[in-house]
C-alpha cells in the first residue's frame, strides 16, 4: 500500500488506440503509457494513475478536476490533439502554477498557442516504439521529472503572463472525506475495489485476442456505462475508442445471428458520426461490416457503402489493410449491377489491380521496416537479455510478418501471379500463427476464385 505521504502523478491522455488526424496514423497510446511515461514516475517514488485506472464512485468530473487541481505533478500527453487531454491541459494551467509536463509524439503539428510552452517529444512508429527511443524517453523524462519537482518557476502560461494567486481547495472538508473512507476500508475487511476502466478494457482486449467475443462485448459495453449517469446511459460518445471496440465485439460475435450482429455493430459506429468520421479505424470496420452484410444478401448498397468506406481509408492512411480490401471490393463491383456498362466494369478491374500493385510495394516497405528493427543492436541486445518490452514487441512483429505475407498472398493472386501466390502462403505457413489467421486468406482466395471464375463467363457472353 503507498504511503501517506507518497507523491501524486496524475497522467492527461487518451488511452487505447487513437487516429493522429494531422497524419492519418493510428497512435497504440496505451504502449505510451506503459513504456514511456508509467515506469520513469514510479521509479522516482510517485503514485502514477491515469483517469481509465480511477475507480469512479461519482461523477467523473469531479474527481477528474480534483485529479488536476491536487495532483503535486500532472503530465499531459496531447499526441493526436486529442481534444481532452488538450481541455485538461488548460484547466491545469489554469489551476497551478507549476509541475505541468507536456508531452507529444514528434509528429503531430503544435496549435500556435502551445508553441511557446515547453514539449517534450518522442518517436512513436504507431503500433510500437523503438528499443532504443524507450530507453532515451526515460531518461528525458526522468531529467523532466526531477527538473519540476525541484525547480520553483512556474511553468503554465497563466502564471507566468498573469502573475495569479492559485486557487486553494477546502483542504479540511477533503481531508475528514478521505479519513472517513479509510476508516470504513479498514473496518470491512470485505471490502473489495472495484474494477477500474482501465482493467475492464485491458480484460477485454484478452478476450478479443483470444476470439471470445461474446465476453469482449460484455466487457466492452461495461467499460461504456462506467461512469454515466441514468439519464444518459443510451449516449455512446462517452469515448470512441471504446464504442469501436465494442463494435468489432459486437460484429464478430454474431449474435443473436449474424446479420443483426452487423445491423448492431453499425448501428454503434453511426452513433459517433460514422458518415463524417475521418477516423481509420472506424472507417475499415465499417467497411468490414458493409462487406458481411452485401455477402449476405443484404443488398447492393452495403456493397457501395462499403466501397466508399475502404476508400476513404485508403486515401487517408494509404496501408495494406484498406488497399488489399479495396482492391476486393471493387472485384465485387465489377460484377454486380452497379456496373451498367463494359466500361465501368473494365476501369473497376483495372483499378483493383493497380490497388494490388501499390499492396506490394507497401508490403516490400513495411517487411524491410520490421526486419531493420529486428536486427537492430538493440533489439538484439533486449532479447538477449529477456527485455520484457523486447520480447513483446518481437511478438508483434512476427505477427505482422506473417500478415503481411498474407497480403502478398492474396495480392498476387488477384494478379493472377501464382507462383508468387504460392511462394507467400509457403513462407506464412512456416511462422508461427493461429489456424484462423490462414483460415482467413482462404475464405478471400475462394471467394477471388469465384469472382474469377465469373468474370470469365461475363467476357465469354459479350
Amino acid at each position: 500500500m503507498a504511503d501517506d505521504q507518497q507523491k501524486r502523478c496524475f497522467v492527461v491522455m487518451g488511452f487505447g488506440t487513437k487516429t493522429d488526424f494531422a497524419t492519418g496514423r493510428k497512435l497504440d497510446l496505451n504502449k505510451s503509457y506503459r513504456l514511456l511515461i508509467k515506469p520513469v514516475v514510479e521509479a522516482k517514488g510517485l503514485a502514477c494513475v491515469r483517469a481509465d485506472e480511477i475507480v469512479y464512485t461519482g461523477s467523473i468530473d469531479v474527481q477528474m478536476y480534483m485529479e488536476l487541481l491536487n495532483a503535486d505533478v500532472v503530465i499531459a500527453d496531447i499526441s493526436t490533439a486529442n481534444p481532452n487531454a488538450l481541455y485538461e491541459l488548460g484547466v491545469r494551467h489554469a489551476l497551478r502554477p507549476r509541475t505541468t509536463i507536456v508531452i507529444s509524439e514528434n509528429k503531430m503539428p503544435y496549435p500556435f498557442d502551445l508553441n511557446h510552452i515547453k514539449i517534450t517529444s518522442y518517436a512513436h512508429l504507431g503500433d510500437a516504439i523503438d528499443y532504443e527511443e524507450v530507453e532515451r524517453f526515460r531518461k528525458v523524462l526522468t531529467e523532466t521529472l526531477d527538473d519540476v519537482l525541484h525547480i520553483d518557476e512556474p511553468d503554465s502560461p497563466v502564471y507566468t503572463f498573469l502573475q495569479l494567486d492559485p486557487p486553494s481547495l477546502r483542504e479540511q472538508i477533503a481531508h475528514a472525506v478521505e479519513e472517513k473512507k479509510r476508516a470504513i476500508e479498514a473496518a470491512d475487511e470485505s471490502y473489495i475495489n472495484p474494477k477500474t476502466l482501465a482493467v475492464i478494457t485491458e480484460d477485454a482486449e484478452e478476450a478479443l485476442a483470444k476470439n471470445d467475443f461474446i465476453t469482449a462485448k460484455a466487457l466492452f459495453n461495461s467499460a461504456l456505462l462506467i461512469g454515466k449517469t441514468e439519464d444518459d446511459q443510451n449516449k455512446m460518445g462517452v469515448n470512441r475508442y471504446l464504442v469501436h471496440r465494442l463494435a468489432l465485439a459486437t460484429y464478430k460475435a454474431k449474435l443473436p445471428d449474424e446479420v443483426t450482429a452487423l445491423y448492431d455493430a453499425l448501428k454503434l459506429l453511426l452513433d459517433i458520426d460514422l458518415s463524417h468520421t475521418n477516423d481509420t479505424e472506424t472507417v475499415a470496420l465499417a467497411g468490414a461490416i458493409e462487406k458481411r452484410l452485401y455477402e449476405n444478401k443484404q443488398g447492393e448498397e452495403h456493397l457501395s457503402a462499403g466501397i466508399l468506406y475502404y476508400q476513404r481509408g485508403y486515401y487517408l492512411l494509404n496501408n495494406r489493410y484498406h488497399g488489399i480490401n479495396l482492391a476486393f471490393m471493387l472485384d465485387y463491383r465489377a460484377q454486380s449491377s452497379l456496373c451498367t456498362t463494359k466500361d465501368e466494369r473494365i476501369a473497376d478491374l483495372v483499378n483493383a489491380k493497380r490497388i494490388r500493385k501499390e499492396v506490394l510495394l507497401m508490403c516490400d516497405k513495411d517487411w524491410e521496416q520490421i526486419k531493420a528493427r529486428q536486427e537492430s543492436a538493440a533489439m538484439k541486445d533486449g532479447l538477449q537479455r529477456n527485455d520484457a518490452y523486447s520480447l513483446s514487441q518481437n511478438k508483434a512483429d512476427k505477427e505482422q510478418l506473417f500478415w503481411i505475407l498474407i497480403n502478398r498472398a492474396e495480392a498476387n493472386f488477384g494478379l493472377g501471379d501464382m507462383d508468387a501466390y504460392q511462394k507467400a502462403v509457403d513462407d506464412a505457413g512456416k511462422m508461427e500463427h493461429d489456424e484462423w489467421m490462414m483460415d482467413s486468406l482462404q475464405e478471400q482466395i475462394e471467394k477471388l476464385k469465384k469472382m474469377i471464375q465469373n468474370q470469365q463467363l461475363i467476357e465469354e457472353e459479350h
